[in-house]
């Protein structure tokens, strides 16, 4: 007999990375702050921040830093832009990398857009115990990541096997 796995709420932040939104106008920050509540999560911080790499690693750097944090969301700055500059950001911090992660969403994506999917540079891991996970801008984009990936992953209810439940041994 297997007992049933209880929901374990999380403690996600959520970091949008635009040169032209404003957080009124952050409709992509907005699905994932409202994703992650209604599915029982905590937000622990929200910022948006333009396409600098530096100011994108310090806050990045922070919430890593934070023993009450286990995962954020970035969104933004993906692309193949001269200011996109999110991997390169945030890459370097990573203590992990979790290639099935941008594989499985350009996979899913190419659903929807096509080859326009290889225009997407998102990626996944883990720094200091937190998961981290970059999406591109589009709301359509964090929709499916969250709906197709993200969610079941930080859900300790998700068999056979999840992030979520994997948290307290990220450190050993």
């Amino acid at each position: 007999m297997t007992a049933e796995r209880n929901f374990i709420p999380l403690r996600l932040c959520v970091l949008t990375v635009s040169d032209t939104r404003t957080l009124a106008e952050d409709s992509s920050g907005d699905y994932l702050v409202t994703a992650l509540t209604e599915a029982g999560h905590q937000l622990a911080d929200r910022a948006l921040l333009r396409d600098d790499r530096y100011q994108l690693r310090a806050k990045v750097s922070q919430w890593i830093a934070d023993d009450g944090v286990d995962g954020i969301l970035v969104t933004g700055g993906t692309g193949f832009t001269g200011r996109d500059s999110t991997p390169e950001a945030l890459l370097p911090l990573l203590d992990k990398q979790m290639p099935g992660f941008g594989e499985l969403f350009r996979a899913l994506s190419f659903e929807e857009i096509g080859t326009s999917t290889l225009q997407s540079r998102a990626f996944a891991g883990l720094a200091n115990g937190t998961f981290l996970f970059a999406l591109p801008g589009s709301t359509s984009a964090c929709r499916a990541a969250w709906e197709k990936i993200i969610g079941a992953q930080l859900d300790a209810r998700t068999k056979p096997c999840n992030l979520a439940t994997l948290r307290p041994r990220l450190k050993e």
